[in-house]
């Protein structure tokens, strides 16, 4: 299986439509790979905390259409990273979308866990509630988003579901890169999984993004990593190696569930 992970530079001095188009540009680029995937909140940046409410769209906004048709026009599998969408019954929410080869949606998952410590994402937008996967021919996608990442419940949630590749879109800060990759290795090694991360280049209100997408196979083997400017990182890799790996070091045959709360001595 083929993957190509755009790690798009977000700048101030590119209008959102000029980056819509930009990326659609790079996906259609990436014709003849299985798997395309773009990075969180590309069409903002991640910190434009105060572009959320200015940029958002309804699901079905001008970047949904521009990904379907770039995802047609490629004949390709795309995660197209993503939005803040407005909900007209409700708040903001930080969405992803998955599209088919065929430009039609797969999938659109509100991420879970907002980041900001009560401010920023976490207060501007809802949280979402449902876990998210894809079937693929070959595999089954797990979709998280960014912070998400630091959370392992929701990971193993995914692998219950039948997810064998976590695909992680981010907008994830310099200041914190070794985190990124060490969480990435952790979530494939713990899940028997493959991981795609993918990041932004770039700075979105200030911050400096940490770039450097990665792809970690189950064994927690960094397959391929980018740098951290703006490119197009590719891979190929074999999802039968999930199974085969979870049948080799069995562990997840040995998770304890339903343990009791801790009980109080004395």
């Amino acid at each position: 299986m083929r993957a190509s992970l755009i790690q798009i530079a977000v700048t101030e001095g590119e209008s959102v439509e000029s980056r819509r188009q930009r990326a659609a540009a790079l996906v259609r680029e990436q014709a003849g790979a299985d798997l395309v995937v773009l990075p969180e909140l590309w069409t903002t940046g991640a910190f434009a905390y105060e572009e959320f409410g200015r940029q958002a769209e309804p699901l079905e906004g001008p970047t949904y259409g521009a990904m379907a048709k770039a995802a047609s026009d490629a004949g390709v599998w795309l995660h197209a990273g993503s939005i803040p969408e407005r909900d007209p019954d409700g708040p903001l929410y930080n969405t992803s979308l998955v599209f088919s080869p065929s430009g039609e949606p797969a999938a659109a998952y509100r991420k879970i866990h907002r980041f900001g410590f009560d401010k920023g994402e976490a207060v501007l937008m809802g949280a979402g509630r449902d876990l998210v996967t894809v079937r693929l021919p070959g595999t089954t996608i797990g979709v998280a988003t960014c912070y998400d990442l630091r959370f392992p419940e929701l990971f193993r949630g995914l692998v219950d579901a039948g997810a064998e590749t976590l695909v992680i879109p981010a907008g994830w800060p310099e200041r914190r890169r070794a985190h990124w990759t060490l969480l990435a290795k952790a979530r494939a090694v713990e899940n028997q999984a493959f991981v795609l991360a993918c990041g932004t280049a770039g700075t979105h209100a200030g911050v400096p993004q940490a770039g450097h997408s990665i792809v970690v196979d189950p064994w927690g083997e960094v397959l391929a990593e980018a740098g951290p400017g703006e490119e197009v990182l590719t891979v190929e890799f074999d999802p039968a190696k999930v199974a085969a790996t979870r049948e080799q070091f069995p562990a997840l045959k040995d998770r304890v569930l339903g343990l009791d709360p801790p009980r109080r001595l004395g």
